[in-house]
């Protein structure tokens, strides 16, 4: 699709990657705000002693896989109100936002009670030591709690952007950002009356800014006057089980896409506890930081979903197209760049989470890695963004899962646990093994949903009216 953009006005092109940035930056930066309480977490836990450390990426795992899981059902929202949008049809978009924060609600009810249902049987797998199994346990209590709030912000987070306001998101995220350190600090030092948690307290400050992102933005958008006339809070609406079952049947299957990928990370993370809590402490710090530079193409991929959707409601399926491929060229450009800043300074950044040589040594070697799948990261990311845009989820989760859990969990155990020769090298690899898994993963996925991507734009193209 890349290779259509020799042929568009270079102006076309600059004035479409404007829009598409001026969209992607707010979304940008509430995300990294977002995920930045993930770093303050594992850095405030890793201060406080390396087994902390494992006991907060240990408990983030179990959330973060949910969390994640549950957002990409809500994100069904994203392509249904902008294409709502893009048909200019005021009445029906305040109605699904209203139905979305029911949706939302529903969700992370379910999220919290799966949660707390989880803890005995992980605590049966896991070996660890008791102390650090404790913490992983009130961790994963204090952020269950904020479940519900979590899912109710995705709902508000799906309704800003759609209606292309996603600085109302970036606001309120900054702010819970600032909210985060004091109360990760309250809760891990026992502060104000609090008992003290050490590492699990992040969990608890991780529900408690929940709660503040989900109320602070329905605020704002009820309040502020771009969102009125859309109508959001005029009148109450009783939750509709039709409206539901639309949400699940689009949601499900994106649900799963997002979920077969960071259970990958997660199962990982579970898999090579048998090395020891170095090594956990490491990967935990690398996937922290991973998380923070892929929200570069993830704000990308969210803008160019609200686009895409927006063109093709209004019936414009070589707009869809074109933008779809504006996206994937600045996606591929930023990568780069992301990807010889990760290889530059891979030393330094693993120096920011811990004081601990063995730490700083595995993870500087594991941002290798990281930074070579940066690029196929970034475009299946992108890639699948678009394909939302038109409502297409089916085929997506099916290529994520055939990718992440075939490919890079089945080859990731295979070369990181299993003995044996692999072209000269002696299996297990330990931890690089799941990693070189990663790699050639994420490029399948690439080249797999950027081919989709591409037959289902023609595809739209060859229908449509001429």
């Amino acid at each position: 699709m890349l290779f259509e953009l020799k042929r568009a006005p270079r102006a076309e092109i600059r004035r479409e990657a404007g829009t598409l940035i001026h969209l992607a930056l707010p979304m940008l930066i509430a995300q990294v705000a977002q995920v930045g309480t993930g770093f303050v977490d594992t850095v405030m836990a890793g201060r406080v002693g390396t087994g902390d450390l494992a006991a907060a990426a240990l408990g983030s795992s179990v959330f973060i896989t949910l969390y994640v899981t549950l957002m990409g059902v809500a994100t069904s929202l994203n392509p249904i109100l902008s294409q709502l949008y893009g048909a200019d049809d005021k009445r029906a978009i305040g109605e699904t936002g209203r139905q979305g924060l029911w949706f939302g609600l529903m969700l992370g009810l379910f999220g919290m009670a799966l949660m707390f249902a989880l803890q005995a049987p992980l605590r049966a797998w896991l070996t660890l030591p008791t102390e650090v199994e404790d913490k992983i346990m009130l961790f994963i209590t204090g952020a269950a709690l904020g479940m519900p709030a979590a899912m109710m912000h995705r709902a508000l987070h799906a309704y800003a952007s759609s209606l292309g306001r996603p600085k109302a998101i970036m606001y309120v995220s900054i702010t819970a950002l600032l909210l985060n350190i004091p109360l990760n600090y309250a809760f891990i030092h026992g502060l104000l009356g609090l008992p003290k948690m050490g590492g699990a307290g992040c969990g608890w400050a991780t529900g408690t800014v929940f709660w503040f992102n989900a109320i602070a933005l329905f605020c704002y958008i009820a309040r502020h006057e771009y969102f009125k006339p859309f109508g959001l809070t005029e009148r109450f609406s009783r939750p509709s089980p039709k409206r539901f079952k639309e949400f699940l049947r689009l949601g499900l299957p994106m649900g799963l896409s997002y979920f077969v990928e960071v259970s990958l990370f997660t199962f990982i993370a579970f898999l090579i506890t048998g090395f020891g809590t170095v090594y956990v402490a490491s990967q935990q710090a690398v996937i922290n930081f991973c998380s923070l530079v892929y929200m570069v193409p993830q704000s990308v991929s969210t803008a160019l979903s609200v686009r895409v959707g927006q063109n093709v409601g209004a019936g414009n399926p070589h707009g869809a197209r074109f933008v779809s491929a504006v996206g994937l060229g600045v996606g591929f450009a930023a990568a780069l760049l992301i990807a010889l800043l990760v290889l530059l300074l891979r030393t330094p950044i693993m120096q920011m989470y811990s004081t601990d040589p063995q730490v700083v040594t595995i993870g500087a070697t594991l941002l290798i890695f990281a930074a070579f799948f940066q690029l196929s990261d970034a475009t299946q990311t992108i890639a699948s963004g678009a394909l939302r845009g038109y409502k297409l989820t089916t085929v997506p989760m099916m290529i994520h899962s055939v990718s992440f859990w075939g490919v890079g969990l089945g080859l990731g155990s295979w070369l990181g646990l299993s003995h044996g020769d692999l072209f000269g090298y002696t299996r297990p690899m330990g931890v690089y093994g799941f990693w070189v898994a990663l790699v050639i993963s994420l490029t399948a996925a690439a080249i797999l949903l950027v081919s989709y991507l591409s037959y289902a734009s023609r595809q739209r193209l060859a229908h449509s009216p001429q």
